[in-house]
Formats: structure tokens, C-alpha cells, sequence
């Protein structure tokens, strides 16, 4: 493992520790605005569009919005610092919601897209908050610091889902236009968090200062290759699932106000065991916490086939979030340890471009699934959870590959 710039005991971990604080307070307040795109982006997408299969397009955009920040983002924090990235991010929140507001007035699908896409430039800069919480942490406490700051989620999880249904109808006769105005207040009231983090701005880098490993070297790394492929199997399985969640518990005639409760659950699933997760991973290690996360998305799957009653869909997403903590903040765990900080923009920005890019294929997929090729709301249903397979059969195969492979040098 290639050893990073951090401390080396976890009595040096204050400046970590204050970062940690920073970050758990942005990922509850600025996150909160990423259930409200979820939750409404298939059902603004559904009113705006005749063609059913293009429901879920707007959350596919967020989503290829963030892979087209993701290295954008990084190379900006590797050159001015984590704060400018983070500005930028709640820059493009703000912006995205503005969009999308607009576009609910004047009834423009077209417009609606485009405010999606921008969004993505924050969901790439709130992904960022795990890495920023791991630069100065020491091995130890890295774990721990990275859980803690996914634990804001359960904030965001409580205040998302409620400004939904609070706010969406607010301006009536015109829907969901309240709850993105409240997302523009939350990006511009978060932004002010990060005047509090202590991430200096990187030095000039010196002519000779090493490079690290290339892309392809990085890449050629096993644990680094595992990792991202882990971490982009578990994000891509919830998105695929939780994007056509809401088409699907309003398909099966359950209302908006329970289709936002199932959200709100699964996004207290997603971040509720994060408060235990680093502890685990320093435990249990961090390929067995990731190889527990696997399954238990797979009984999310499971979960869903079951049936369409309501208790269904709160199991299936409830094990859905639970799957997806254990399994990506393992993968996340495991990829921060193994570069160098000259690496580090270079991997975190690959890393975050190819699991934003399988999410989106996932995000397409999902409405697809859903809407097109199952032909009614259970039928979809049923296709989007068969649709898990092949992705838990790619992490799991290269999980149990890096077990057995011989180990590496050094």
C-alpha cells in the first residue's frame, strides 16, 4: 500500500476532526437538495414529457452530469483547493434549480433537462466530501472520518423528502416549483460552511516533484482497479433502483407523500450505519465489509421481487441503503488508501468519472426498465430488481479474485 500525507496517530487527527465536523454539517444541509431531485426529478419528468420512457431521463442527467464534472472538479481542487470545488458545486446546485424552476413555469421539458444536467456539478462536488474528510485523517482514523462525514446523510435524508412535501406545492397551480426554490436557499446558506474548512490551497508544484503513477499504472493496481469497480457497482445498483422507486410506488397506487416516506427510509438506510461503518472496517477489514454490503444489496433485490405492497418497497430500499453504505464507503476506504497525494487528484477524478459513468447507465436503464420494457408498474418493477444480477456478479468476482490473487509486493 502506498503510504499518504497524513498522521500517523490519531493525536495529530484535530485538524481532521475539525474537517470532519465541516463536512458532516454540508453533507445534511447541501445534501438535502439531492432526495429532492431524486424524489421529483421521474415525476417533473413524467408531467413534462409525452414519452413515458424519458420519465427518468432528468435524474440520468444529473448523474452524466457528475461524471462529466467529476475529473473537471478534481483537477480545480488539485490546482486551487477543496473549497473552490466545493464553491463551484453549490455554484451548480443553485444554478440547476433555478433551471428547473423556470422550466416547471413555462412547461419546458428541454430547459428542465439542462437544469439537471447542471445540478450534476454539485452531486460531483458533494462526492468529494468523503475524500476531502480522508486527506488529512491518520490510517486509523481515515475509516472513521470518512463514515462520519456520510453521516450528515441523515440529515439530508429527514430534510430532503420533508421540503418535499412541505414546499412542492407551495406555488400551485404549478408543482414541485416551491421545493426547488428552497434548494437554491439551501445551496446559498451552505455555501458558507466551507469558510470554516481548514483544507489550505495546494503549493506550486516543483519541477521536479514526482508525478506518481500514470493512469494506466493506476488502473493495473489491484486494489485500486477492485475498489472502483466495488464503489461503481454499489452506486450504480442504488441508482438503478432508487430512480424508479417513485414511478413505481405511485404505479402501484401508492401516493407522492408515501413514495417520499419509502425515499426518506432508504436515505437514512444509506447513512444511518455510518456512524458504525468506519469501526467495522477497522474491525472486520475492508474487503469483508464490502463483501457484506454485496449481499445485502442482493437482498434488497430480493426484497423487491417479492411483491408491490408497501411494505415491500420500504424493505427492499431499506436493505438497499444499507447495502450501499457498507459496500461504498469500503470501496472508498480502500481506494484512499492505496495512492500517494501526488496521485490523488488523478485517482479520486478517474474514479469519481467512471463510477458517475456506470451510474448513468444505470439512470438510463432504470427508466427504460420501468417504463418501456415492463409495460406496467409491477412488471417494471420486477425487470429493474432481475436487473441487478450482472453488476453483483461483476463486483463479487472481482472482490473474490482480489482474495485470492497473490499478494502484492511491498
Amino acid at each position: 500500500m502506498v503510504s499518504l500525507a497524513a498522521p500517523d496517530s490519531p493525536s495529530d487527527d484535530r485538524r481532521a476532526k475539525r474537517n470532519v465536523a465541516v463536512l458532516f454539517l454540508a453533507q445534511g444541509i447541501l445534501g438535502a437538495q439531492m432526495p429532492v431531485n431524486f424524489v421529483l426529478g421521474g415525476l417533473a419528468g413524467q408531467l413534462l414529457t409525452p414519452i413515458p420512457c424519458l420519465a427518468t431521463l432528468p435524474i440520468s442527467l444529473i448523474v452524466l452530469g457528475s461524471m462529466i464534472a467529476a475529473p473537471n472538479v478534481s483537477n480545480l481542487m488539485g490546482r486551487f483547493g477543496r473549497r473552490a470545488g466545493f464553491f463551484a458545486g453549490t455554484a451548480g446546485g443553485a444554478l440547476g434549480s433555478t433551471l428547473c424552476a423556470i422550466a416547471l413555469f413555462v412547461d419546458s421539458f428541454a430547459l428542465f433537462l439542462v437544469g439537471a444536467l447542471c445540478t450534476g456539478v454539485y452531486m460531483s462536488a458533494q462526492a468529494f466530501y468523503r475524500f476531502a474528510a480522508a486527506d488529512s485523517a491518520s490510517d486509523s482514523f481515515r475509516p472513521k472520518a470518512i463514515s462520519w462525514v456520510m453521516a450528515g446523510g441523515l440529515v439530508a435524508a429527514v430534510l430532503g423528502p420533508q421540503l418535499v412535501k412541505a414546499t412542492s406545492d407551495m406555488l400551485a397551480p404549478v408543482p414541485f416549483v416551491g421545493a426547488y426554490l428552497c434548494v437554491i436557499g439551501l445551496n446559498v446558506v451552505g455555501s458558507l460552511l466551507f469558510l470554516a474548512l481548514d483544507a489550505p490551497k495546494p503549493a506550486p508544484r516543483a519541477a521536479d516533484a514526482p508525478r506518481g503513477r500514470s493512469i494506466g499504472q493506476l488502473l493495473g493496481t489491484p486494489r485500486i482497479l477492485v475498489a472502483m469497480i466495488c464503489g461503481m457497482v454499489s452506486y450504480a445498483l442504488m441508482n438503478l433502483v432508487m430512480t424508479s422507486t417513485p414511478l413505481a410506488v405511485v404505479g402501484c397506487g401508492f401516493g407522492q407523500g408515501a413514495a417520499a416516506d419509502v425515499v426518506m427510509v432508504h436515505v437514512l438506510a444509506m447513512f444511518l450505519p455510518s456512524f458504525f461503518t468506519g469501526g467495522i472496517i477497522n474491525r472486520f477489514g475492508v474487503e469483508r465489509v464490502i463483501a457484506a454490503g454485496l449481499v445485502i444489496l442482493a437482498g434488497a433485490g430480493l426484497a423487491g421481487l417479492a411483491g408491490v405492497e408497501l411494505a415491500n418497497f420500504y424493505l427492499a430500499l431499506f436493505l438497499l441503503g444499507i447495502g450501499w453504505n457498507f459496500s461504498y464507503i469500503g470501496a472508498t476506504t480502500m481506494l484512499a488508501g492505496a495512492h500517494s497525494i501526488e496521485e490523488r487528484a488523478r485517482v479520486q477524478g478517474m474514479n469519481d468519472f467512471c463510477v458517475f459513468g456506470l451510474v448513468t447507465l444505470a439512470s438510463l436503464s432504470s427508466g427504460g426498465l420501468m417504463n418501456c420494457l415492463g409495460g406496467d408498474p409491477q412488471t417494471g418493477w420486477a425487470a429493474v430488481n432481475l436487473a441487478m444480477i450482472p453488476f453483483l456478479t461483476l463486483a463479487g468476482g472481482a472482490l473474490i479474485w482480489f482474495a485470492l490473487r497473490k499478494p502484492e509486493a511491498g
